[in-house]
């Protein structure tokens, strides 16, 4: 026998309260973790409801509590440290911007060298098929017949990958230069179906843009 605070009308209340609140989460955690209670809730209630229980009810709702909590674990997983790459640690503070799993996706994609001859990756006015972030190592770009000196870590092409547009300079890697390079399209055509992903990596090139920007117009810059 319920007691007066368990009764199956009070648990009705509880569950939509709790599911209601759920649904102002933006946060997937928390909204997760309000279904699991919310749901817990509807499965109490389905029990107790009426004399018999409610075993088609009960059943589909344990069916979205598994879902839920398979979720919740692999929401975990995409920000546990641990999901990040063995091979790839060492730059993942480059990669803030994503998380672990995340990270872990995009280095899927990618192949990641130290260049063992120079190498000429973008051509002023030509459409480069790779997007080559750059780990270690300071690197030559000429733009008309302007040619300067850029320092890692930084992106290569950027540009070029957001907008879809040519290369505005010519970019030569000196042997040495440590690297992770992308083929343009795969990158692009997973990220289109990655909106989440998509909006992260683009964060980060747009901090790298700012970054290079500023690295232009500084006092030291212009003395140089």
């Amino acid at each position: 026998m319920f007691s007066q605070f368990l009764s199956p009308s009070v648990l009705i209340i509880l569950a939509g309260g709790v599911q209601i609140l759920g649904y102002l989460f933006i946060n997937q955690t928390y909204l997760r973790l309000t279904m699991l209670c919310s749901t817990s809730l509807y499965i109490l209630y389905y029990f107790h409801v009426a004399d018999t229980p409610l075993w088609g009810a009960i059943v589909i709702s344990t069916m979205t509590l598994v879902a839920i909590l398979i979720g919740l674990a692999a929401l975990y997983a995409r920000n546990a440290s641990w999901s990040v790459p063995e091979q790839h640690k060492d730059i993942y503070p480059l990669f803030d911007e994503l998380m672990p799993g995340d990270f872990r996706k995009v280095m899927r994609l990618a192949s990641r060298e130290t260049l063992t001859a120079d190498r000429i990756v973008t051509r002023e006015g030509e459409n480069p098929d790779v997007l080559i972030f750059v780990t270690k190592g300071t690197f030559h770009v000429q733009k008309g017949r302007t040619r300067f000196n850029v320092p890692g870590p930084t992106f290569i092409g950027e540009v070029a990958y957001l907008r879809g547009t040519p290369s505005a300079a010519t970019t030569v890697l000196p042997v040495g230069t440590e690297v992770v390079i992308w083929p343009r399209a795969t990158l692009a055509r997973h990220t289109r179906t990655a909106p989440r992903l998509k909006l992260a990596l683009d964060a980060l090139i747009s901090r790298d843009l700012a970054n290079k920007v500023s690295f232009a117009v500084s006092p030291d810059a212009e003395h140089h």
